[in-house]
């Protein structure tokens, strides 16, 4: 019997496609933008493909007694628990480094957006104003960047800022080197020293035990009022109340977030009512580009784990 492949929370047409096309697999219709389908779905499923939506807890996974095998279409694996799943059996794989470089683009536009109110200045113009003196922005060129996290995204971060003359800091205690062919670039010793001395703060670190609310009020504390931050890497790394309470203060001029404790971030929360921040709804790895990657790399696993029995990008506890 071929084993049954159920996509979740969306993927290229192109890669979906290959996957129906492919004689060896049965595979469900798209399960997209529903996680009611999703669920029902997975019961049968022998393996599933899914991205940031679609979360396997204990209970769904125990309904689910023909699964096989997970594919996070991403590199972050936090929305499933791997405990269990090692537990019952399951093997996880992610596919790493196929979203780094959109992610690293996008925490880089909105640093821009930030530093040249770009979000603000569209907002007005849509109301049919123009407030040209309203919006006099700053440079990125001579300010200093505190990166947090200096793993391929963080390090691509700094490839792709390097034209733009900053100063860079960077945070990371299991870095022991980088690939950055760069001069101004230091290694931080303490935390501290980002908020203390950057202009711009970048978050991009995983979500672990050992890095939930690791972003503190103790942290905005630290920081210069004129400086910005920004976190796409993932929710619940920052503790979001001391990040609003930052951002009334006047700790900072201004902040923006792809990633949010909760999400999807549907309902209205006092984030929505901050006139200095800006949201995107984890558009991190959301390219034509990443997505074909992701998908590339998650039908190479698919065939190698049903046809070969070889598991590629394991996940381990």
């Amino acid at each position: 019997m071929k084993p049954k492949i159920l996509v979740c929370d969306g993927m290229s047409s192109d890669i979906f496609n290959k996957l129906k096309n492919n004689e060896n697999f049965d595979v469900y219709p798209e399960a997209k933008n529903s996680q009611e389908v999703v669920a029902k779905e997975a019961v049968e499923a022998d393996a599933l493909v899914i991205r940031s939506a679609t979360k396997p807890n204990q209970e769904f996974l125990d309904k689910c007694k023909n699964l096989k095998y997970i594919i996070r279409a991403g590199e972050g694996t936090d929305n499933i628990d791997k405990v269990h799943c090692k537990e019952i059996g399951i093997k996880v794989s992610n596919t790493p480094g196929a979203n780094n470089n959109s992610a690293a683009e996008h925490a880089i536009s909105l640093m821009f957006t930030l530093l040249r109110k770009t979000a603000w200045a569209n907002s007005s113009m849509q109301e049919g104003k123009w407030e040209k003196s309203k919006f006099s922005g700053n440079e990125m060129t001579n300010k200093t960047v505190g990166i947090i996290g200096f793993g391929r995204i963080g390090q691509l971060v700094a490839k792709r800022l390097t034209g733009f003359d900053p100063e860079i800091l960077y945070f990371d205690p299991y870095a022991s080197s980088h690939s950055v062919n760069y001069d101004n670039i230091t290694r931080v010793e303490n935390l501290d020293d980002i908020f203390k001395k950057s202009d711009v703060i970048t978050v991009h670190v995983p979500l672990m035990e050992k890095t939930k609310n690791f972003i503190t009020k103790n942290h905005f504390d630290l920081m210069n009022s004129s400086a910005i931050f920004v976190n796409a890497a993932r929710g619940g790394i920052v503790n979001e109340q001391d990040l609003i309470d930052a951002l009334k203060e006047g700790k900072m001029k201004a902040a923006a977030l792809d990633v949010f404790s909760t999400e999807p971030l549907k309902e209205k929360t006092e984030l929505h009512s901050l006139e200095n921040l800006v949201l995107t709804p984890h558009l991190g790895g959301s390219t034509a580009e990443a997505q074909y990657r992701v998908g590339e790399m998650a039908y190479h696993q698919l065939k190698e784990f049903f046809n070969n029995g070889n598991l590629l990008n394991e996940v381990r506890i």
